[in-house]
């Protein structure tokens, strides 16, 4: 059934750039369009994130990471990435788009390979890999659907950056049941993955490219898994009879169970595969495996080309050969096909006997059903008798079971579970994943999410600071703002209250905020005046620090004596907190100004602004308003802040 109708984004034009054409392909993550770019005029694929996952941070992240990691590469066998962006709830990658098909899709077709096509596939592959290994990051899911080759022969890498997690080759999904046949021993037994382990997938790709069939199979993950871990990769000659031993060597050497015996890296593969290459004789690179399978149509004709006939076509005025992978001139190579039984003699007259003509055209109608009958059988085998999984991530349980159905599908089975990404009751995942082929009477398993877990904020009263930190990580949240407080009631640097508070319902990775103790209060008790031991006593009796600045200030207090004090008031400390005092240098002298015979008005201002407090004394009847006299004479000198006492004229 063609769903492309139904899709939102065909015939849209995505962030005013990008118009979408048509859909390539599906998978549990993205979806694969064929798009334009409007500004540069080119076609492109689009991969564009399934709305659904674009609200969780983890899988945008790992989206964004594909597209940064293969811009560090730049080269001929890397499907490049030339843009990154968002467009609402559409995260997308910008990446060049390979007319052709899979290598998946080849093998599928032929069985198996031709040394010489193998290794002309393995070698464009191994230099893109060696190219990422020398970038610093390995691709870790190399498998034949990962290979693409497009109908101009170009050989290309894509999914750099899609880093899946180790632990998922355990589940029993289809998509992982195709990846765990090329994961390497170290991979499952230990959940490590270096350049290596590149390096071993590649081994079995080729063991599958010389054989027609994966090294380790089984009835169940479990079981392939196994033989990884307990059973070396046969030599391909045991299948492929005449097979060379150099070629049994380089799959031995590249699968080696032990990492540290196989090749370093690509690049290292790469001089192997080319060193095994130039020791072959032609007639050994042209060996046809029993395995390959014969084109529907009876084999093409000499000269003849197809998609998936022709590895690379020369470059025009260029040369093969190179260490930057370019690839060379190649044909998947076929079963010979019988030559052309000669044609019946005509009779004198150019006619053919009335009997032969009829009998041949008898034949040649029993070889075109004959044609037509091996066409549909190898097309039902290859293909009709599969389709594939419709996507049903972020649809409802019956909108997901409709579709299934529409598609001659079932449901095997409902799962639930809890999810960030997908709201309650829509679908969050397929076994097998949307996009994999099934046998048209398959079934499907569906996972429900739950919506998000709810976790429950723990009891935080009375605990230190850093042990609710950990109860919060436990419980699977987060620390908010921490502030302080005093209390009576909690020791110093413990939690008093938490909001939300304890046994509230919040979505897992939430903040809570903290209230801390700082303490019981104390009244500072206010010291200036005293001397540097009555004060010290006084604050240590209550339960203060003392510290005693070095400087001293000038102030109206007796030389020695406390001047200021860093805090002072009702709860404004709490015990053991230090107050530093400063100690007097006793006032300032200042000169006095001379203020007789001058209005008091005038003399008050010019005194007060020298920094002395003013009073004034009027003489009997009290109508002056001269100054007659001042307590400290003109030109002398007074503590600053001390009184000047002037006195005025009588009548």
């Amino acid at each position: 059934m063609d769903t492309t109708l139904h899709d939102p984004l065909v015939g849209q034009l995505l962030d005013g750039r990008y118009r979408v054409d048509a859909r390539i392909a599906v998978g549990g993550m993205a979806t694969v369009y064929r798009a334009v770019d409007t500004r540069l005029d080119r076609v492109l694929a689009l991969k564009v994130m399934h709305p659904a996952l674009a609200t969780d941070a983890t899988f945008v992240e790992r989206f964004i990471r594909e597209a940064k990691s293969v811009a560090r590469l730049s080269h001929p066998n890397v499907v490049g990435v030339f843009d990154q962006g968002a467009d609402g709830a559409y995260v997308y990658l910008a990446m060049e788009y390979v007319a052709g098909c899979t290598l998946r899709d080849v093998l599928r077709e032929r069985g198996a390979l031709a040394p010489r096509a193998a290794l002309d596939i393995l070698e464009p592959v191994l230099a893109a890999l060696g190219a990422a290994h020398r970038a610093g990051f390995v691709h870790r899911d190399m498998k034949p659907e990962n290979v693409l080759i497009g109908d101009d022969g170009r050989v290309k890498v894509a999914d750099f950056g899609l880093v899946r997690a180790v632990g998922a080759a355990t589940s029993t999904t289809g998509s992982v049941l195709g990846t765990v046949s090329y994961l390497a021993p170290e991979q499952i037994e230990h959940g490590t993955a270096d350049t290596r382990a590149d390096v071993y997938a590649c081994g079995v790709v080729l063991y599958e490219m010389l054989t027609g069939a994966k090294p380790h199979t089984g009835d169940t993950p479990a079981q392939v898994l196994y033989q990884h871990l307990n059973a070396d990769v046969p030599a391909p000659s045991a299948a492929v009879p005449g097979l060379a031993v150099d070629l049994d060597d380089l799959v031995a050497s590249a699968t080696a169970r032990n990492p540290e015996v196989r090749p370093h890296d690509a690049v290292a593969l790469l001089a192997q595969a080319r060193e095994a290459r130039a020791a072959l004789a032609d007639e050994q690179l042209d060996l046809v495996p029993p395995q390959v399978r014969t084109e529907p149509d009876g084999g093409a004709e000499a000269g003849s080309e197809s998609p998936t006939s022709v590895i690379a076509r020369p470059r025009p005025g260029g040369g093969t050969g190179g260490d930057d992978g370019v690839q060379r001139t190649s044909r998947l190579s076929m079963p010979p096909q019988p030559a052309p039984a000669p044609a019946p003699a005509a009779r004198p007259g150019g006619r053919l006997p009335f009997g032969n003509a009829r009998r041949g055209m008898v034949a040649a109608v029993a070889a075109v059903l004959l044609v037509l009958g091996v066409g549909a059988g190898v097309w039902y085998i290859n293909s009709g008798q599969f389709t594939r999984v419709p996507t049903v991530l972020g649809q409802t349980q019956a909108e997901a079971e409709k579709r299934l159905a529409d598609a001659g599908l079932e449901v095997r089975a409902v799962e639930r579970d809890h999810s960030t990404a997908y709201a309650r009751g829509t679908v969050m995942a397929a076994d097998p994943a949307p996009g994999e082929r099934i046998r048209g009477n398959g079934s499907v398993t569906l996972t429900v999410s739950r919506g998000p877990e709810i976790v429950k904020v723990p009891n935080l009263k009375g605990l230190p600071l850093g042990d609710a930190r950990r109860e919060l990580t436990r419980a699977g949240l987060a620390q908010g703002k921490v502030t302080q407080a005093f209390s009576q009631e909690f020791e110093r640097g413990t939690v008093i209250s938490s909001d939300p508070g304890a046994g509230t319902a919040r979505k897992p990775d939430s903040a809570v905020a903290l209230v801390v103790s700082k303490g019981a209060p104390v009244d500072v008790p206010d010291v200036t005046g005293d001397t540097v031991g009555d004060a010290t006593r006084t604050l240590e009796e209550a339960g203060l620090t003392v510290k005693v600045a070095a400087a001293r200030v000038h102030s109206p207090q007796e030389a020695g004596s406390v001047a200021a004090q860093s805090v002072t008031g009702p709860e404004k400390a709490v015990k053991g907190d230090t107050v530093t005092l400063t100690l007097s240098k006793g006032p300032r002298l200042v000169d006095v100004p001379d203020v007789t015979g001058k209005n008091v008005d005038d003399a008050r201002r010019e005194l007060e602004g020298a920094g002395f407090e003013v009073k004034v004394e009027k003489s009997f009847p009290f109508l002056g308003d001269t100054v007659e006299s001042q307590s400290v004479d003109g030109g002398g000198r007074a503590p600053e802040g001390s009184t000047i006492t002037i006195k005025t004229k009588g009548l």
